[in-house]
């Protein structure tokens, strides 16, 4: 199953071009380049990544060349992100990484008149004393015209200081007919200069530009959570060199298959396979893991992740441009520039409010003198403050903000999801299809049970001589009975492997075998007894191993998948929501039968090939309405694909998984989904507080605006109020 989310990919061997615009971090400014690209021929999509203020365009060279000019003329200046030094964190988001300082200073350098950079900040604050000058001189100075002149001086300075890319930007909009929020503030602010309340004017514009600095250092924190808790791999690791020394080396030259060693209370530099040593591992960084994980020889490492204990060597796996944590931000980024339904539904009722906004103020100014009594001037100063209290930032950030601070939340937790639909969608789920194996299940075989059959057995002697016999074999029912069982000193001669029936060897001069019941029969060493106890453990799920001498069966060896510690919880978490779980496995009727009673699901489906998985997704979606899949994200795809949402578990450094699925649990957690379905529930409740807090507040203002006493430092610090309101409020998903 292909992304979802539209995020633009290379189509053949074309790569899309991609653009750093140091003035686009809000949807309305994605909305005017949209509009600008329309109707250009051979243009596939774009994407937006409004936190990296980055455009992706997938299209014929000559058509992304007319694009350019398109979004130049709409007061835009796109810069050309050069293949060879990768923006991070969405190609290269190893902390440390060449480009990375770089990039940090490009974003300040170029941000617009609401960014918190020194000289920003600088300018801004020249603005706002200029601007208070401008007011002093309008209030206490004599009416005469050098002083009116200086007044008129210092605000039409501090205007240009503070909004001169909003003009830059409204005048565009203006001029190709658009109606938007730079637009309404251009209009607003050249009108009361023209009518003489130029200190109003200018402070209108200052304090307008002070709140979008505030406003958007609150929303780049939601933006930046997600990096803010990931870059934490080093910036260098520690490498073996050819003569056995080691030597400290940036990620970025570490090559794949390198051996790196990490001691404790380091971070994990880069992704690898331990090769030598053991420890204790915090995760929580990637799979969001509470408990540090035991590792081993042969156990995944992860960049980012704290060394707890032992010293330990690993092989390098991935470029530290495509580790785990790479792709994770990536994924987040690529989710961030994603509209969420909520999303595109305000974005369609902007398009029709700023414009009827502008009818609204036409009418006061032109009706009030004839139907209120209304002075031209009084008419005017009313239309003009109904402009900025009407201005739809508040609305417009009111989305954005929500859905990027909840897939922050959720990626602090392990959960990636891979936009805003889905973090919408999942609170709408009414039913969820489990695969059984490596899902609802650990996936590994385990010695569940062990019982001697013949009455004057050894159990010592017997239970030595299965571990002896299973250590041989490499099959995975015999390396769960050898794992299960103390290691034998025994030492087996002779030992041949009978293929689909077990083993045998053997041990002090006896001739053993260790197989399953086909075997036993054929050697007629069966016995109602042992056909009642191999039955009556076969209908619990398990698959039985049987262990006998020339002389009868001696024990008998019960393996079975058991099921994960969480797997119960989790299932009685989505009941508790009102989903209905269901498990669907190509694993036979019995043993799905068992497994799901164990895990408090009521319903299992078995023997499903994957066509017929996708036939019982349908079903259930006919049957109860919008459903999730929940699988590895490999063998599951058709249903992974024809659910609602598919969620691949315990996806972390596994490409395959993270690409096929809507939603990605970095760990084997089942009980995350329960978390995402939360998420999404307080997701949609903080997206309608904020649509119906910056609707309700305008609504108040305006009705002031028009019928009662409210000036522009009202209407501004009623625009501006609203937006810092939605925006702290949507922050709030960050505590989820």
């Amino acid at each position: 199953m292909s992304l979802k989310s539209g995020t633009p990919g290379a189509v053949g061997d074309k790569v899309p071009s991609r653009f750093r615009l140091a003035t686009m971090d809000c949807a309305s400014e994605e909305s005017d380049i949209r509009r600008a690209v329309e109707g250009i021929a051979g243009i596939r999509s774009m994407g937006f990544q409004l936190g990296e203020r980055v455009l992706t365009i997938d299209g014929d060279p000559d058509a992304v060349e007319q694009a350019l000019a398109a979004i130049r003329k709409s007061g835009f200046d796109p810069q050309a992100v050069p293949p060879a030094s990768p923006l991070k964190p969405a190609a290269a988001p190893a902390h440390g990484e060449p480009g990375h300082e770089h990039d940090a200073e490009h974003d300040d350098e170029h941000d617009h008149a609401h960014t918190a950079d020194g000289s920003g900040l600088k300018r801004l604050g020249l603005a706002l004393a200029l601007a208070v000058g401008a007011e002093g001189l309008g209030f206490f100075a004599p009416e005469t015209r050098v002083w009116q002149g200086l007044g008129l001086a210092l605000a039409a300075v501090a205007i240009w200081l503070a909004g001169i890319d909003v003009y830059k930007k409204g005048m565009t909009a203006l001029l190709r007919g658009r109606l938007n929020i730079n637009a309404l503030m251009t209009v607003a602010v050249t009108g009361a200069f023209v009518i003489g309340q130029w200190p109003e004017a200018a402070m209108v514009m200052v304090l307008y530009a002070i709140a979008e600095a505030i406003e958007a250092k609150a929303v780049d924190r939601a933006r930046n959570a997600i990096k803010g808790l990931l870059q934490m791999a080093p910036e260098e690791a520690a490498v073996r060199q050819p003569d056995g020394s080691w030597q400290n080396v940036p990620v970025a030259d570490v090559a794949v298959g390198s051996v790196v060693r990490v001691r404790p209370g380091e971070r994990v530099p880069m992704d690898g396979t331990l090769s030598s040593g053991s420890t204790s591992i915090d995760q929580a960084p990637v799979t969001g893991e509470s408990i540090p994980v035991d590792k081993v020889v042969g156990d995944p490492v992860f960049a980012a992740t704290i060394n707890a204990t032992g010293t330990f060597e690993f092989e390098v796996t991935a470029a530290a441009s495509n580790s785990t944590l790479a792709r994770i931000i990536h994924a987040v980024e690529q989710a961030q520039g994603t509209r969420a339904p909520t999303q595109g539904f305000v974005d369609r009722f902007a398009a029709i409010y700023t414009p009827g906004v502008f009818v609204l103020a036409l009418a006061v100014a032109l009706l009030g003198p004839l139907l209120l009594d209304w002075t031209w001037l009084q008419a005017i100063y009313k239309a003009l403050v109904l402009l900025v209290i009407a201005c739809p930032c508040a609305l417009v950030i009111s989305t954005p903000v929500t859905v990027v601070s909840g897939l922050a939340a959720a990626a602090r937790r392990g959960i990636l999801i891979k936009g805003g639909i889905y973090l919408e969608g999942a609170r709408k789920l009414k039913a969820i299809a489990f695969d059984k194996t490596g899902t609802i299940t650990e996936g590994k075989p385990k010695l569940v049970a062990s019982e001697v059959v013949a009455p004057a057995t050894d159990v010592t002697l017997a239970q030595a001589v299965a571990a002896a016999l299973a250590a041989e074999s490499d099959h995975p029912v015999s390396r769960a009975i050898a794992q299960g069982l103390a290691p034998s000193m025994k030492q087996v001669s002779g030992f041949q492997a009978l293929a689909g029936r077990g083993v045998q060897g053997d041990i002090d001069g006896i001739s053993y075998v260790l197989g399953n019941h086909r075997l036993i029969e054929e050697r007629a060493l069966c016995s109602p007894a042992i056909e009642a106890t191999i039955k009556a453990h076969e209908e619990a799920g398990r698959t039985v191993t049987l262990l006998a001498s020339p002389s009868g069966v001696l024990a008998l060896y019960a393996v079975a998948d058991t099921i994960k510690p969480s797997s119960r919880d989790a299932v009685a978490s989505l009941k508790a929501l009102g989903i209905r779980p269901v498990m669907l496995t190509g694993d036979n009727q019995a043993t799905a039968g068992v497994i799901a009673r164990e895990a408090g699901i009521d319903e299992a489906r078995g023997n499903l090939l994957p066509e017929d998985k996708l036939s019982a997704i349908k079903a259930l979606q006919a049957q109860f309405g919008p459903t999730a899949m929940t699988g590895d994200g490999i063998n599951d795809a058709p249903a992974l694909a024809q659910a609602d949402i598919g969620v691949a578990m315990g996806a972390a450094g596994t490409d395959t998984a993270m690409e096929a699925a809507d939603v990605v649990v970095m760990n084997d957690d089942l009980r995350r989904i329960a978390e995402a379905v939360h998420l999404s529930k307080a997701t949609h409740a903080v997206l309608w507080q904020n649509i119906s807090l910056a609707l309700g507040i305008k609504a108040v203002f305006l009705v002031l605006a028009v019928f009662g006493n409210a000036s522009m430092w009202m209407a501004v610090f009623a625009d501006m109020g609203a937006s810092l309101l939605v925006v702290a409020n949507g922050l709030r998903l960050l505590r989820k």
